[in-house]
């Protein structure tokens, strides 16, 4: 196990990795160790059953240095090292891209060095980051223009520190893992007002951006860019995130977006001059940026409620108390969201809301009028209005004074809030696109007639709205049966098996029966959901309409 003629790392024969290399050395030099490891526990395992069954150890010693091979394996420029490793340890942990890269870092690294580099650059990150390295790793690397995808990780480090000193690489990447680290956990940075804002994209999950914040925060703390610059990085960066969102654009081209958006600001030409700010706002503003029309318009009727949209929406809601600037600060930490009329009804609320409660409850529940914050979520549960108003008058916060010139809480009163609310959020999260085109108005359904369903890249003619309705969930069950059983889930009033549980009905191609008795707007309401339900985009579904 060791060579008696060298000294340093060369002393031993053979080197693990050094997270291991320390307790390895003490073991083969007999020495007391003071820490506990994986390495360790399989000596000690294997020094137990040596003593429990009393084996020969110059016999297992004969044994090893006697049949013991060390194999080499030098891979080529094509040869794929995942299907390397999973050949030679099929049964073993998987190889993360983030060890092959730390191997191949210090194999470019003179050995007496390792050690020392190690502990100063590779440990720290691993410590920092944990199992997000090789993610890491994979946006640092998207920083600079290419989306790189997480299997091609390896092989792209791999081409650029073959281009180059892997020391200097190795540093770099010891920087920017700070960097990421506090985007991952803000409670990491420093300054109290950029920790704020990296809280709420944080909120906003989408990891996307992280690519373009690298080169940002790197900016920033080069003096680059000032404090308030970076801060209003982020505000722009939250209110592309979250129109988008609202609106339900799709997501797919994100990572494109922000891998390219970085060197886009800094050096496209076609950009007009400008400060970095004004420059970041050109680029976005082409990007499937909603106007205020369309913004304010899916506002009133957007599911912001369950899996990930309740975090945005309570960040919605947060911002919307703290837009009414308290001259005394209100503590937003232990607040909930809270449904007025409740997600369970009641004999009471359904007489409240009347003939058509089942519609209401649909498709209103989790829409922006309908939810506020409180403290006392359970205490509240499923009351009646009025108990509830008397719970919310006792409330500090501006959004449940609203409920106290309220005697009813039907369909209107929840549409009527709605539109107050969402014309507040439109200043919040003001339109930052050029000025002389934002006041294009999305098509109203008042009035119209449907003429052509676009969905899945398919054209197909309608002659009305419950024709719309009809065609957009026989597409969904055909291409996405899975995500169909969930909207039959969430809607269960409004699509079902059995015809009689409505009252004026459609047949799917599924046999399934689906509730046609409501509005152009509902109809219009349940189709949006739908989409964003199945996982598809409003670019996946659009509706042409004539004037009546």
């Amino acid at each position: 196990m060791v060579n008696p003629y060298e000294r340093g790392l060369d002393y031993y024969k053979l080197q693990p990795t050094q997270v291991d290399r320390d307790v390895f050395h003490k073991l083969i030099r007999s020495e007391e160790q003071d820490q506990n490891c994986e390495i360790l526990e399989c000596y000690n395992f294997f020094l137990k059953k040596i003593k429990q069954f009393r084996v020969d150890i110059y016999k297992i010693q004969k044994v090893i240095c006697s049949n013991l091979s060390i194999v080499s394996v030098v891979l080529s420029a094509d040869d794929d090292p995942y299907l390397v490793f999973e050949s030679l340890n099929a049964k073993g942990r998987a190889l993360t891209q983030a060890d092959l890269i730390r191997n191949y870092f210090f194999m470019r690294i003179h050995a007496d060095s390792q050690e020392l580099i190690y502990e100063k650059y590779w440990q720290p990150m691993q410590d920092l980051l944990g199992d997000n390295l090789t993610e890491f790793i994979r946006h640092y690397l998207t920083k600079n223009g290419i989306d790189v995808k997480q299997s091609e990780t390896y092989f792209q480090i791999k081409e650029r520190i073959n281009q180059g000193d892997a020391l200097p690489y190795l540093q770099d990447l010891h920087r920017f893992a700070n960097y990421y680290s506090k985007l991952l956990t803000p409670e990491r940075e420093d300054n109290l007002r950029i920790r704020k804002y990296l809280t709420r994209i944080n909120r906003l999950e989408v990891a996307t951006v992280y690519p373009f914040l690298l080169n940002c925060y790197d900016e920033w703390m080069q003096s680059r860019i000032s404090e308030a610059e970076f801060i209003e990085i982020f505000q722009v960066l939250e209110n592309f995130i979250l129109r988008r969102f609202v609106c339900n654009v799709q997501t797919r081209g994100l990572n494109r977006i922000f891998a390219l958006l970085h060197s886009q600001v800094v050096k496209d030409t076609a950009i007009a001059t400008g400060s970095f700010i004004d420059r970041l706002k050109i680029a976005l503003q082409s990007k499937d940026y909603p106007k205020d029309a369309e913004f304010k318009e899916r506002l009133m009727d957007v599911k912001l409620y369950g899996s990930n949209r309740t975090e945005k929406a309570k960040l919605i809601l947060e911002s919307l108390e703290e837009s009414f600037r308290h001259k005394e600060q209100v503590s937003l930490n232990n607040l909930s969201i809270e449904h007025i009329m409740p997600q369970t009804l009641n004999g009471w609320w359904k007489n409240h809301l009347g003939e058509d409660w089942a519609i209401t409850h649909d498709l209103l529940i989790h829409t922006l009028g309908n939810l506020t914050l409180t403290a006392y979520n359970s205490e509240l549960s499923n009351s009646d209005f009025l108990s509830k108003r008397t719970e919310f008058q006792k409330s500090h916060l501006e959004l449940n004074r609203y409920f106290g010139g309220e005697d009813m809480w039907k369909r209107e009163n929840i549409e009527f809030r709605a539109e107050y609310l969402a014309g507040l959020i439109v200043n919040i999260w003001k339109y930052f696109g050029d000025e002389s085109i934002q006041n294009a108005q999305p098509s109203s359904l008042k009035g119209s007639i449907p003429k052509l369903l676009y969905i899945f890249g398919q054209e197909h003619s309608v002659k009305s709205w419950r024709d719309v309705l009809e065609m957009a969930l026989n597409a969904i069950a055909d291409l996405e049966p899975d995500k169909f059983k969930e909207i039959m889930e969430q809607y269960p009033r409004l699509l079902g098996w059995d015809e009689k549980n409505f009252r004026s009905t459609r047949k799917l191609k599924n046999g399934v029966f689906i509730e046609t008795n409501f509005s152009a707007k509902d109809i219009s309401s349940l189709c949006h959901r739908s989409i964003e339900t199945a996982g598809l985009s409003i670019q996946d579904w659009y509706v042409e309409t004539v004037k009546s």
